[in-house]
């Protein structure tokens, strides 16, 4: 149950020196620059610093004035706070950052870790499920976690209560990757607080939001696209039918990962979902050998390309377009777009126009607060 993902994107040379991962983090943490827009305005404009200089001019032009980039008090009490729980940060493209990561349009340009990021270079597979499970279930949960540590996968989930605790405690010993939705050094829920310092002491959390941020429920989906992310397959053990394992399922298939669930009884509530995913082409999970016998084959790597020389490809300057032609081609996409998201390549097939053009006035939009991206990159309407 999975599709083809294609992602257009070329990652940004990861920044050396001190100052740049302070511009990255800055222009991250700027107001209205999601993951996508980063990448945009590094690919426009070359580094980070740059593209702060920009960004300004960049909002005006699409109809925000008085924008003003995140100041850098805020970065360096992100920077104290992250070294005060020693935590380490991880920019796109270093060494120690998820290569699994890279390829996807809305990767997070950083990631603060706290613990082993070894973890994240070895085979891993994703565990998640309801808050409310039942006792079959947790079992489940512990089972298939101990089983899949025992044959070389690190586990990865949430560290919600009930499924996710279940398996991140069943995996403490073999390997287990939490994915905080707020800060990595805030646990939630409380109850968790034993479990997570165990798993910074013998396995990895990480989060893309600042150090002593506490979750709100906006944060949640996007911690699900990087546990699937992460992960070469999504267990689902227990879910109801509208749940956050089912997003994360979404953004899973979206990213091209397979699917795998769990079957549990028709008049079980906390099973539905899973029953969906099954009905609907997943993979049915008995033991941990369904979920090894369903990935996909390896085959050999393809060489990969320098990422200088993907630099070198990207347009140094933008094209100068006149504001009619620029407000036409604002219209144009709005048009196109609507509350149900889109990718982006289809978006600019269905325009017709040059992605070197669109790619900058979908960035102005963004700013503009008049269009969003969603789980995969997919592009709507704004509410």
């Amino acid at each position: 149950m999975t599709e083809d993902h294609i992602s257009s994107y070329h990652p940004p040379l990861p920044p050396t020196t001190e100052e740049d991962r302070f511009a990255w983090l800055r222009l991250l943490r700027s107001r209205r620059v999601g993951p996508a827009t980063f990448r945009r305005l590094m690919s426009e404009h070359g580094t980070a610093q740059n593209a702060l200089t920009a960004l300004p001019e960049v909002a005006r032009k699409a109809g925000v004035e008085d924008y003003e980039t995140c100041p850098p008090g805020v970065v360096e009490a992100e920077f104290k706070a992250a070294k005060a729980a020693r935590a380490r940060l991880l920019c796109l493209g270093d060494p120690d950052y998820p290569r699994q990561l890279i390829d996807l349009n809305d990767a997070p340009p950083i990631l603060w870790a706290l613990g082993d990021v070894s973890l994240l270079h070895r085979p891993i597979i994703a565990l998640v499920g309801a808050r409310n499970s039942s006792s079959l279930g947790t079992r489940m949960a512990r089972a298939l976690a101990h089983d899949l540590g025992a044959k070389g996968f690190v586990v990865v989930s949430g560290l919600a209560r009930g499924i996710d605790a279940a398996a991140h405690t069943a995996a403490l010993e073999t390997g287990t990757i939490a994915v905080m939705a707020g800060g990595v050094d805030v646990i939630y829920p409380a109850e968790n607080t034993h479990l997570a310092e165990n798993i910074a002491a013998q396995g990895l959390r990480i989060s893309e939001q600042p150090a002593r941020l506490s979750p709100q429920a906006r944060h949640f989906p996007r911690r699900n696209r990087i546990i699937s992310g992460l992960a070469q397959a999504v267990v689902v053990v227990e879910a109801a039918a509208k749940s956050g394992s089912l997003i994360t399922a979404r953004d899973a298939l979206d990213q091209g990962r397979e699917v795998l669930a769990v079957p549990g009884h028709p008049f079980d509530a906390r099973a539905a979902g899973c029953n969906h995913l099954i009905r609907d082409g997943a993979q049915l999970v008995r033991n941990a050998e369904d979920v090894i016998a369903a990935l996909p084959t390896e085959e050999p790597a393809a060489p990969q390309p320098d990422l200088n020389d993907l630099m070198q490809d990207l347009p140094q300057t933008p094209q100068t377009r006149s504001l009619g032609d620029t407000a036409q081609l604002h219209g144009q996409i709005l048009n196109r777009l609507g509350p149900s998201p889109i990718a982006e390549d289809q978006l600019i097939r269905d325009i017709g126009a040059a992605p070197g053009d669109v790619g900058p006035a979908i960035v102005d939009l963004e700013l503009d607060g008049k269009i969003q991206r969603q789980a995969g990159g997919l592009l709507a309407l704004a509410n």
